[in-house]
């Protein structure tokens, strides 16, 4: 009898330890570029699909993540049932810009919400429905502004209005005749179990980290921070305003004026910015509490860390693959993946794990590479 209790303390003591980790696990699913209105040239035997369909199928593929078991690689949460996903994270590029023979902003923007508003069927683990944190491309904000080749039609700011007022919630939702992009950007931040999120606008120049300071401030300096844009760290000339003549949009300097910044480099879109990366990397240095930033805008997985142009920081990096126009699953469906981020939040322990959702062509999901991040 006496054995018999001790056994049923032992399991219970277990069961009580395994519900506390995984009380203390979030799993987030992280995609980018999803691209409505584009066409992917094959897909799952067929050719010239349209970007709803092969979303579709993602979207199919990320609603049967729960009850999947995690590999036994000893990262986080290794060898256990996935049951609940806090949220689904996709960092822009929700419309491709809508140059000569693709669709309007408009038209993306109402298939993109048939899609990820509508069709995701995941759960936290308090039986709400998972979230949904969406931040703005350079196709969506080329859409809302213009763009220096030419549109049909000229400006559709449908998309990123879309977006602002979904992630933003303003009290008076932006319109066509009230939106200002020069104000209007798409930041806000989440706490998550100990866990500081930060989705910023494309890069962060030296007007975003304005507001990213301003954020920071509001949380100890040793919270972990994660930070999801759409641009790659060393990020390119032509998103910053135009440094010419009257910083317009226009053929001959091709500067998109995605942000608010003035390219400080040169003329030329061909030039490095190189001192506008440096004075991230001096914001990193001073946030140190900054662990991971996660990205698409070259879409393909990668786990990797930045330096900077003088190679005195070390950022982790997480690059994910787009479903329509992967560098890798462009030419090779089976390479279509997105990403699932699991967290720690006791042991302050970060794992991200490449989901190939398109393996063997029917949705089901073979786990491919991964990395961990102490937090």
């Amino acid at each position: 009898m006496v054995i018999m209790k001790k056994i049923a303390l032992v399991l219970l003591c277990s069961f009580a330890l395994s519900g506390y980790a995984q009380e203390n696990v979030k799993h987030f699913i992280f995609t980018s570029d999803v691209h409505f209105g584009l066409v992917k040239e094959q897909f799952r035997g067929q050719k010239n699909v349209s970007a709803a369909v092969v979303n579709e199928s993602m979207a199919k593929a990320m609603n049967g993540l729960p009850q999947l078991a995690l590999p036994g690689d000893s990262l986080v949460a290794a060898g256990e049932t996935i049951k609940y996903i806090e949220a689904v994270i996709i960092t822009g590029d929700l419309a491709n810009r809508q140059e000569e023979g693709i669709q309007s902003a408009a038209t993306s923007w109402q298939q993109f919400s048939e899609v990820y508003f509508k069709q995701l069927h995941l759960q936290k683990n308090n039986g709400q429905p998972s979230s949904l944190y969406l931040t703005a491309g350079n196709h969506d904000v080329s859409n809302a502004i213009g763009y220096h080749k030419k549109m049909l039609p000229t400006t559709d700011a449908t998309a990123y209005i879309g977006i602002y007022n979904s992630m933003m919630h303003p009290s008076m939702p932006k319109t066509v005749n009230t939106f200002d992009y020069s104000v209007d950007k798409v930041h806000y931040s989440k706490d998550i179990n100990g866990i500081h999120f930060q989705f910023i606008n494309l890069w962060p120049d030296s007007a975003e980290r304005v507001w990213m300071e301003k954020d920071l401030e509001k949380i100890p300096a040793k919270t972990p921070v994660l930070i999801f844009a759409h641009s790659i760290p060393d990020v390119e000339a032509r998103f910053f305003k135009n440094p010419n003549g009257n910083h317009s949009i226009n053929a001959a300097d091709r500067f998109e004026n995605l942000m608010e910044e003035v390219f400080k480099d040169g003329m030329l879109v061909n030039d490095a910015a190189v001192i506008e990366q440096k004075a991230w990397a001096d914001f990193l240095r001073k946030h140190q509490n900054i662990k991971a930033y996660f990205h698409g805008h070259n879409n393909h997985t990668e786990y990797y860390t930045w330096s900077g142009p003088e190679h005195n920081v070390a950022l982790n990096c997480i690059r994910v693959d787009s479903p329509m126009k992967g560098k890798l699953s462009a030419k090779n469906e089976s390479q279509l993946s997105f990403e699932l981020i699991s967290i720690d939040s006791n042991k302050k322990i970060l794992t991200v794990r490449e989901c190939l959702w398109n393996n063997n062509g029917d949705g089901s999901v073979k786990w491919g590479a991964s990395t961990h991040i102490t937090l």
